[in-house]
């Protein structure tokens, strides 16, 4: 393999460029509807290029939602990998939003498929699960820092029902444990290391209230929730303070409702990208 720069330093460039925006990819049936397409695998390539067409050089991230892809079996799939080629050949980076989890063999089977220079549905990136342990994630661990890539691995997600889970143990919070675990992973990194966390931004102060250091993680902190589920530039400050320069926002519906219009699209997202970087550094 060629040697590539790391994830964390690869990330950090683009977000200087293009502003710390990640755009999700995810046709779901009402959005391929809202722009006049099918629910069916040429509506799906048709939305997912057109995505890419619009963004690519102007955002820092896409992050295509996976599932969106298998709902349509093989020829979604193949879609994915149509998707995923088209960014390697415009060199935009790209997060798997897969949420991959498991033991052993599987979860060195999910590492190859996500993050080796042989499969065709390597990303830049991929979203992991550590709810079989943290240590059942060092197939893709490994692998990501092998192969110059990133995880970003469940913390604190923005659904409601994750607090029964995330915030149990209150100061030694399952969530508290797996940013302890990232930051022993990122040890070392000259600025961002590769192994990021997801923690939404919508999560209040649930930082805070657990005693949650984000600051000393040390990776990228992928943050869904801005835009149609409420969040802003403003709760980012409020949730993550001091480490919010290293949070990418993520943003799906509100900049591709703009869409089908590429310059819209676009519009959209630059608009979005300037409001967060005015945020994140005032």
């Amino acid at each position: 393999m060629t040697e590539r720069e790391s994830f964390g330093v690869r990330l950090r460039s683009a977000m200087d460029s293009f502003g710390p925006l990640c755009v999700g990819i995810d046709p779901h049936p009402g959005l391929l509807a809202d722009w006049g397409l099918n629910d069916d695998v040429a509506g799906l390539e048709s939305f997912s290029l057109s995505v890419v067409d619009a963004l690519a050089g102007h955002i820092a991230v896409l992050k295509p939602q996976v599932a969106f892809f298998e709902r349509h079996g093989s020829r979604g799939i193949a879609v994915l990998e149509k998707v995923l080629e088209e960014c390697r050949q415009r060199n935009v980076l790209t997060i798997a939003d897969a949420k991959r989890g498991d033991i052993g063999s599987t979860m060195s089977a999910y590492a190859d498929a996500w993050l080796s220079d042989s499969s065709p549905l390597a990303a830049d990136a991929v979203t992991i699960s550590p709810y079989l342990g943290f240590g059942s994630l060092r197939p893709a661990l490994d692998l990501a820092r092998v192969t110059g890539r990133g995880v970003f691995v469940l913390a604190l997600t923005s659904n409601p029902d994750g607090a029964s889970l995330q915030h149990r143990g209150g100061q030694d919070s399952v969530a508290r444990s797996i940013v302890d675990d990232a930051a022993r992973e990122n040890q070392g990194a000259a600025d961002l290391g590769s192994v990021g966390l997801v923690i939404g931004a919508t999560v209040g102060p649930a930082l805070g209230d657990l005693g949650i250091d984000i600051g000393a993680m040390g990776g990228a902190i992928l943050a869904p929730g801005i835009g149609a589920q409420g969040a802003g530039p403003a709760d980012l400050e409020r949730v993550f303070g001091a480490a919010k320069s290293n949070v990418l926002a993520s943003s799906s519906r509100d900049v591709l409702r703009a869409g089908p219009d590429a310059k819209s699209m676009r519009e959209r997202a630059e608009l979005t990208a300037t409001e967060l970087r005015i945020g994140l550094t005032d």
